[in-house]
């Protein structure tokens, strides 16, 4: 795995953890943001050709 597939799956891996606290904390700013980050990375992940396990939903949200 290279530097770039690990950072993409960190930064994936916090922006779910900030997702599930913006919902936990009935911020509902805070959950659009975080859906769009999700999806934005899982985007960049996709051009990039790197395999990262999601929900389909994912993908559309932000």
């Amino acid at each position: 795995m290279s530097a770039f597939d690990e950072e993409l799956r960190v930064q994936l891996d916090e922006a779910r953890r900030e997702l599930a606290a913006a919902r936990a904390a009935e911020d509902d700013d805070g959950v659009q943001a975080y859906l769009g980050r999700v999806a934005g990375l899982l985007r960049l992940a996709a051009v990039h050709g790197v395999d990262v396990p999601h929900d389909p939903e994912e993908e559309g949200e932000g």
